[in-house]
């Protein structure tokens, strides 16, 4: 079985974005009219920053500028992707966005020979005599990294420890010596030098999710790391509000019920920030109340969180039920008597 392809490109929801919202596509410009999947990225003004997020951004933006890749490491749900391609459009270079696979290879990323051409040359010019010579040769197609070394571009490789180690083994020597060896067939000879605007931002999950393969200590040893794990409270309230349109107060109340339920003994996936947008942004639309008094809005909870639970027994998951009602209930209470007082 051949891998799907890694590129990745807008499509319609993205680009109409939930309840009105702006989505990444909002922020794509195609380049040569989507030719080759090289898109420029414009940065976008509808993300939520605080001192913290700009400083990491920052500091990532000082490091690529020497021409040091980036690593963005965390678990699930903390903003890696947006905030690798928020930094690649400030970098304001053309960029390549490609995702890991567990059928990837090196050819995903250097390229491959896809097929062969033909020249024929016919010599009649003796009548009666006739000459025909064939030249065969074959295509070769650049991929991804060959593209972005060459030709200077930004290359966002997100989730790559989903690929297997020996798939990213070409990033050693782009990362490193500023060069890439296309291997194999016609073109094994030919050595690629960078481009001086080549750069690379990678993402990854930690290395115990389902799906994620340890990368090579030599690869990470090559790019500067910044592990995100879950953030403060208030950064996520400010991200959910933002991300949702919901206020402040029951952006609060949300995000506080997702970290008292992160450890929990009923969950066996611990619940990210992307459930408190999910919770968010159907409260908004829907006009929910965020308090137990609201049947829907718990019944929005149990849809959202009860997948995450430890098993199908109907014990864990009534455990869980009663759980869920008892904190929606303490955290309500306990901030209507902080605004009270």
């Amino acid at each position: 079985m051949q891998a799907q392809s890694p590129l990745k490109q807008p499509d319609d929801a993205l680009r109409q974005g939930p309840a009105g919202h702006s989505g990444l596509a909002d922020s794509i410009e195609l380049v040569n009219g989507g030719a080759d999947h090289v898109i420029q990225l414009r940065p976008r003004t509808d993300l939520f920053e605080n001192g913290v997020l700009q400083s990491m951004e920052s500091r990532a933006l000082t490091y690529l500028r020497s021409g040091l890749p980036i690593h963005l490491r965390g678990p699930a749900g903390t903003g890696k992707t947006t905030l690798a391609i928020q930094i690649a459009a400030r970098l304001g270079r053309p960029t390549i966005l490609i995702t890991g696979d567990g059928w990837f290879t090196a050819q995903n990323l250097i390229g491959r020979e896809t097929g062969t051409k033909s020249k024929q040359v016919v010599d009649n010019y003796v009548h009666s005599v006739k000459k025909i010579q064939t030249e065969v040769s074959a295509v070769w197609s650049d991929d991804a990294l060959t593209r972005a070394v060459s030709e200077g571009y930004t290359l966002v490789y997100d989730e790559f420890t989903r690929s297997p180690p020996q798939a990213n083994n070409p990033l050693l020597a782009a990362f490193e010596e500023r060069m890439l060896i296309v291997p194999g067939g016609a073109r094994r000879e030919r050595v690629v030098q960078a481009h001086p605007s080549f750069r690379a931002i990678l993402t990854s999950n930690p290395e115990d999710y389902a799906g994620v393969t340890a990368p090579q200590d030599a690869l990470i040893d090559r790019m500067i790391t910044f592990d995100l794990d879950n953030h403060d409270r208030d950064t996520e309230v400010g991200i959910v509000s933002n991300r949702s349109r919901l206020d402040q107060l029951r952006a609060s109340r949300i995000v506080d019920l997702i970290r008292a339920l992160r450890g929990s003994p009923f969950l066996k996936q611990s619940p990210s920030m992307r459930s408190a947008i999910m919770i968010a942004r159907i409260t908004v639309t829907e006009d929910l109340t965020v308090g137990a008094q609201d049947p829907r809005f718990l019944q929005l909870c149990l849809d959202v969180l009860e997948s995450k639970t430890s098993g199908i027994d109907p014990k864990i998951r009534n455990g869980f039920r009663t759980h869920l009602v008892d904190l929606v209930r303490s955290i309500c209470a306990s901030q209507s008597a902080e605004n009270a007082a």
